[in-house]
């Protein structure tokens, strides 16, 4: 199984804001004072536009498509949480925490990318979970070690450790279950996401391991990770809080490795930390300031991974 791809989908925005039902528990998003809701999007889709040009011009195949008004869904612009695509031409969709997310699974983005040659064998379709009041937010709540065959899941109202246990099941993934926690007005509080404190690369891992706050935990990670070869790249809970754990290793042309992140990212990593990054894959960064503040999440949410097979 291949790690990184060349493919990915992103969905460009049009209504784009802070949505109110996903900050009760994601502590990144932030209130821009004065800022009309028309400007907010306008930025957003600024940023957007620049971070795909970014990625083609070093030959990653976006596929963009475009939002629509209606339904209204100010957080589409993060696919990767609803929706993931496997190399067997399985594609997973996913039960979401907040209830106006759940309006962003569209059954004409897999109809378009059939158009563009990818092969889908089969759906398997954990939504009915939304119901009973149990979430997992794709590769937001878990990264895949798809060489491996591990899954990594920090536990949240937005990573239920059953149905994560299911989909490890039927995709055929050892499970790493852990919790991980943030400072919140000096509380300790539950991640929303693995994939803000946490990056798996072909070769390496960047993790803000001082969120796993139970010693044995974190040993329990840490060891799986170096039994799998990799380099381990640790950043702080402040670099995290800048989106250094929201990064995402893709392909460019000639199959050349890069490391996509944003700009306020990249802007506070180390010297070291970078050079460190840099011997497995080229930085690429992009200004993605709105997009984090506003919506809470950075480069990586932005991507969702194509692997699916090509006709």
């Amino acid at each position: 199984m291949k790690q990184t791809t060349n493919s990915i989908l992103m969905i460009r925005p049009v209504a784009f804001r802070m949505n109110e039902q996903t900050a009760v528990n994601n502590y990144y998003q932030k209130v821009l004072d004065g800022l009309l809701p028309a400007t907010v999007n306008a930025k957003a889709q600024q940023e957007f536009d620049a971070f795909v040009e970014k990625l083609t011009a070093v030959g990653v195949d976006v596929t963009v498509v475009d939002d629509t008004l209606n339904p209204d869904t100010p957080d589409s612009i993060f696919p990767n949480n609803w929706i993931s695509f496997h190399e067997n031409g399985d594609v997973a969709l996913y039960p979401m925490f907040a209830e106006n997310r759940r309006q962003e699974r569209r059954e004409e983005i897999l109809d378009l990318l059939e158009e563009k040659g990818f092969v889908i064998h089969n759906i398997i379709d954990y939504t009915s979970a939304e119901e009973d009041g149990f979430f997992l937010e794709g590769t937001g709540s878990l990264l895949l070690d798809r060489a491996n065959a591990k899954a990594y899941c920090a536990l949240s109202p937005r990573a239920d450790e059953e149905l994560f246990i299911e989909f490890c099941e039927d995709f055929d993934y050892a499970p790493v279950i852990f919790e991980a926690f943030q400072t919140v007005d000096s509380e300790r509080k539950l991640i929303y996401h693995t994939n803000v404190m946490m990056c798996l690369g072909e070769t390496f891992a960047v993790i803000c391991s001082d969120c796993i706050d139970d010693k044995k935990e974190r040993k329990m990670v840490l060891d799986n990770l170096k039994e799998n070869g990799k380099e381990i790249i640790l950043i702080t809970e402040a670099q995290m809080n800048n989106f250094a754990g929201n990064m995402l290793e893709i392909r460019g042309a000639n199959d050349k490795r890069y490391l996509v992140m944003s700009a306020a990212a990249h802007q506070s990593l180390t010297s070291k930390q970078i050079e460190q990054l840099e011997k497995h894959a080229e930085i690429l960064s992009s200004s993605l300031d709105t997009i984090e503040a506003c919506g809470g999440g950075s480069a990586r949410c932005m991507m969702a991974e194509i692997f699916l097979p090509r006709n």
